[in-house]
């Protein structure tokens, strides 16, 4: 597995078309395009690793896996009154389906579903109350109380914000939020802020890989049903409008973020994080998703067969 993971590395690094930074966020778009880092962990917790996966990066969407898995734990199926399971089709931001939806939003992983999902873990907490609950439970299913929010990156989306307030502000409208539009955006920001390695994302998806428990740790974070259907949502929404060309190319769920970041589940095998900041057309990470799509040649991990 290391020879695989080094080989991938060799490859990514002699690539020169790599990919735009998202540079609509300030703090995203100073960060260097030419990095990469790929983790491999499997169940028992080893870890195999190539380029710089000790650099820390903002998972940005990615965030929305852990999001959802605490709002089911929350609210179980109830949850699917404020959020729909489809995908979207649209860009991650959109706001024209909310509207013909009378503000109930396609999936948990578009911004306005990430927003619904924020609201509905806060309950009637404050933002700060939230936010500590959130890293808490990252820190738990990934085993490491380093992990914290970069407020540097969260100042950066919320002076940029006004896309996503605008989506929030929609959704208020038809009454599908329960807290302050100001109080909601605050911790959607916030968590999008949050700022791991690729190891520490590898292993903090370690819990899909086994049917809802960590083996490494010997931690039951989900019932199974709970993390298959995590899983289903992840094949079908993480890539936006570009789930459909992931699941082609790649054949596993994963989750993608604008800070270049991919999570990628192997379910019994491994779970992936890959990191390279330079964005396809549709904002997912370009090598990290060639990358993906070699190892998933290299190991045939494919959820769909060889």
């Amino acid at each position: 597995m290391q020879n695989i993971v080094d080989s991938i590395y060799q490859e990514m690094r002699s690539r020169t078309d790599r990919g735009k930074v998202a540079n609509y966020i300030p703090q995203l778009a100073c960060v260097d395009p030419n990095q990469f880092a790929l983790t491999v962990v499997t169940p028992e917790g080893k870890v195999y690793s190539a380029g710089c996966a000790d650099t820390l990066f903002s998972i940005q969407s990615i965030s929305k896996v852990f999001t959802l898995t605490m709002a089911l734990g929350k609210l179980g199926d109830a949850l699917w009154a404020r959020v729909g399971r489809e995908p979207s089709g649209d860009p991650f931001n959109s706001i024209v389906q909310l509207e013909h939806e009378s503000g109930i939003p396609r999936n948990p992983f578009i911004n306005a579903g990430a927003i619904a999902i924020a609201d509905a873990i806060m309950g009637h907490n404050e933002p700060k109350e939230s936010l500590a609950e959130i890293l808490h439970f990252v820190r738990f299913v990934a085993n490491d109380e380093s992990i914290s929010i970069d407020e540097k990156v969260a100042q950066s989306e919320m002076m940029t914000g006004s896309r996503n307030a605008s989506l929030a502000h929609f959704m208020a409208s038809f009454e599908r939020l329960e807290n302050p539009v100001e109080k909601v955006l605050g911790t959607y920001f916030h968590h999008c802020s949050i700022s791991m390695t690729t190891e520490q994302l590898a292993k903090a998806g370690l819990f899909l890989v086994s049917n809802g428990t960590n083996q490494s740790t010997g931690s039951r974070v989900v019932p199974e049903h709970r993390a298959r259907r995590i899983n289903s949502l992840m094949l079908m929404c993480g890539h936006y409008d570009g789930s459909g060309e992931f699941a082609y190319r790649v054949g596993l769920p994963g989750k993608s973020g604008v800070g270049g970041g991919i999570l990628a589940i192997a379910p019994g095998k491994a779970s992936i994080a890959v990191w390279s900041p330079g964005l396809d057309k549709i904002g997912n990470s370009k090598l990290g998703t060639e990358a993906l799509e070699m190892l998933v040649h290299e190991t045939g991990w494919s959820i769909f067969g060889h």
